[in-house]
């Protein structure tokens, strides 16, 4: 796991814990193209962007039994699994950030308050992105996945605030921002609030059934969890 440069958290500032792909980086388009490579080389039709975000869910392996109509044995879903990372790898590199994502981090930090990347991305290309794009210095952890295909959301965000504690950022203070339901419920399980942003991997209406809020851009996104952390929420 890896330390930010970030300076330490301001006594009562709320504390941002950022997801990755889907929210911070703007991927869910290259997402849908190395799934539709991958379907094709194993005989599956294509999908849309809309259909993706309807259907999609973790575990993957259910996004895919929802595809396929049954759920894939083990070697379906590691050979899908494999052929979906060899695709998406091989784009992420020409991915950019989501809109007024740099600008955003740069004014949350400098604005005395602290945030943190939390995501599944293996932790050894998650860390290289995120310095590419030079937003490394804006947080006080990065913590990709240590585990093969990402493991579960809610496991890795324990470890990740468990880390954060010795710098003395707790749950009562931090909220999620996340593109998935799976956010949220890591959220809950850590005892943090949640927001989540419809511009990654899930539709509107799949969001909403979390019961968190849900809103349509970044911007808003640290609004909510401004308004979170002052109504004593978050």
């Amino acid at each position: 796991m890896e330390l930010g440069n970030a300076s330490a958290p301001r006594a009562g500032g709320a504390h941002i814990v950022w997801d990755w792909n889907g929210t911070l980086l703007h991927d869910i388009h290259a997402v849908v193209a190395a799934s539709n490579a991958a379907f094709a080389e194993v005989g599956m039709p294509s999908i849309t962007l809309e259909r993706y975000r309807e259907l999609y869910c973790v575990p993957v392996p259910r996004f895919y039994q929802r595809l396929l109509g049954r759920m894939p044995t083990d070697e379906e879903w590691e050979a899908m699994d494999a052929i979906f990372h060899r695709h998406y790898w091989a784009q992420a590199e020409g991915v950019g950030l989501a809109e007024g994502a740099a600008e955003l981090l740069a004014d949350w930090a400098g604005e005395g308050h602290t945030q943190s990347l939390c995501s599944l991305a293996p932790h050894d290309r998650l860390l290289p992105l995120v310095r590419a794009h030079a937003i490394d210095d804006h947080f006080l952890r990065v913590d990709g996945s240590l585990e093969r295909s990402g493991g579960a959301k809610a496991a890795q965000m324990a470890r990740h605030m468990a880390e954060l504690a010795r710098q003395d950022v707790g749950p009562g203070r931090t909220v999620v921002i996340g593109d998935a339901v799976d956010d949220a419920t890591a959220a809950a399980h850590v005892g943090a609030a949640a927001v989540l942003y419809t511009g990654g991997s899930h539709s509107r209406s799949s969001l909403e059934a979390a019961g968190v809020p849900v809103v349509d851009s970044l911007a808003q996104a640290v609004e909510v969890a401004q308004e979170i952390a002052l109504d004593g929420r978050g």
